[in-house]
């Protein structure tokens, strides 16, 4: 009699085949991960629908909550311009109950039925918004990135380990089967010597100039201002477009340079560069946004590793998949025995057996996440750390900070990763960029 056991792993060995050749991902690292799924506990709890709050309604911030609806209900929505909110509450409402909408989210976090919130703020809120729900005990899934300047970054910190609540930063290619596998085999030296790590980013907005307009209705434009200066209001200067102004974030920098920066400090292994060069490739406007569309920055680690961050466009030379704006984005480690170049739809290699053969059982095995928003929620139930946490979102966010301080400063620059302080020439002028005065009321005292 042959044993069942034949149909059984004839079936796995199917399913493994199908999803390798959708994926595009080697099968050996297939098999690996659909046995880890098939053996993993189910994980149950009374709290499987937890209260979620949305602070921030816009886009993103409405497409994450979305997907937190997965695992809890939204029985709250809070934004400083009323027809945000309004949409939101509309979207969410279920089976005839529509969340509470608010244009203060510091009497939504006063709420005992929220256990959750889902952070979809420009940058320059996402710090006082963070400390403000870690204080008032609510697990929270924040928008990368973690914060506007290095020095808010430790404030967030101490938050939410003081006060024992779940972060996950959005950066959520530390979900990506193809990163992790890419960061895996850098890792495991499957490339030799890692030497270079190459990202290449989306190029931002380039416009200007502006015309002051009245403000919208419904729209709490100081609120919205908050901790940054208060300045005549442009169409141009909120809601998806403040990315493309320094006084509220970073630009191309910290757009998909948060992804892919925290992509290339995975696979390199270490917390942060030792040396920072950058240089503006194509300046902003005259009155227009502040960011420069284009740039270059070179990063050195302590490890030897030379980090190159560039912005492209759709005729870049770079022979990536294309995205759907057509600019080419993705990042590359090279090492003395070969590349892996990956991004959200590939991952290719300088020959394809650096791929295909298996790592040994002893291998270095990075931390596992197939899906972002399902991470946080488990570790909401079991209180363990997610993959993106607190630290994580920092240390990545960081270096977005420091490549902007150089491009704003003109300087070559030497950090001190461990100490978080800028050390040699030009360091006094450094440091001084590590924060930014907070206009009052919108300080640290306004979240307590």
């Amino acid at each position: 009699m042959k044993p069942a056991f034949n149909i059984n792993r004839r079936s796995f060995l199917q399913r493994c085949s199908l999803a390798a050749a959708a994926t595009g991902l080697p099968l050996w690292f297939v098999e690996r991960e659909l046995s880890a799924a098939e053996t993993a506990p189910a994980v149950t709890s009374p709290n499987d629908r937890p209260g979620v709050a949305l602070i921030g309604c816009g886009g993103m911030g409405q497409g994450d909550a979305e997907n937190a609806t997965r695992f809890g209900d939204i029985v709250a929505v809070c934004d400083v311009d009323q027809s945000h909110a309004e949409a939101a509450a509309k979207r969410f409402t279920k089976n005839g109950k529509t969340p509470d909408k608010y244009g203060d989210f510091r009497k939504l976090l006063e709420r005992d039925d929220i256990h959750v919130v889902v952070q979809g703020t420009p940058d320059h809120w996402h710090t006082l918004v963070n400390i403000a729900a870690a204080k008032a005990k609510k697990d929270i899934y924040g928008e990368k990135p973690l914060t506007l300047t290095i020095d808010e970054g430790r404030h967030v910190i101490k938050a939410v380990r003081d006060h024992n609540v779940v972060f996950q930063t959005g950066t959520q290619q530390r979900s990506s089967k193809r990163f992790r596998l890419a960061c895996e085999l850098v890792r495991n030296g499957r490339i030799g010597t890692l030497k270079e790590v190459n990202v290449f980013v989306p190029a931002g907005l380039r416009a200007g100039p502006f015309k002051p307009a009245v403000v919208p209705d419904g729209f709490n434009y100081d609120f919205w201002l908050g901790q940054a200066p208060l300045e005549e209001y442009f169409t141009e200067r909120c809601h998806s477009t403040f990315r493309w102004w320094f006084t509220y974030a970073g630009g191309p920098v910290t757009d998909w340079g948060a992804h892919h920066n925290d992509i290339a400090r995975w696979g390199i292994g270490l917390n942060g560069p030792t040396q920072i060069e950058a240089r503006v490739i194509t300046p902003p406007l005259l009155n227009g946004y502040t960011t420069p569309s284009e740039f270059e920055a070179t990063l050195t680690w302590a490890n030897g590793v030379k980090q190159t961050v560039k912005t492209t466009t759709a005729d870049s030379p770079f022979g990536a998949i294309l995205d759907p704006n057509g600019q080419r984005n993705g990042v590359k480690f090279t090492g003395t025995e070969g590349w892996i170049w990956v991004n959200r739809d590939e991952i290719n290699a300088s020959d394809r057996q650096l791929l295909v053969t298996p790592l040994p059982d002893n291998a270095i095995k990075l931390e596992v996440s197939n899906d972002h928003m399902g991470n946080f929620f488990d570790c909401v139930r079991s209180r363990k750390d997610p993959i993106a946490n607190v630290e994580t979102g920092h240390f990545s966010a960081c270096i977005g900070h420091l490549i902007i301080i150089s491009l704003r400063t003109g300087l070559k620059l030497q950090w001190d990763p461990d100490k978080e302080i800028f050390t040699g020439d030009g360091a006094d002028v450094a440091n001084s960029h590590r924060a930014r005065e907070m206009r009052k009321p919108f300080n640290y005292d306004f979240v307590g």
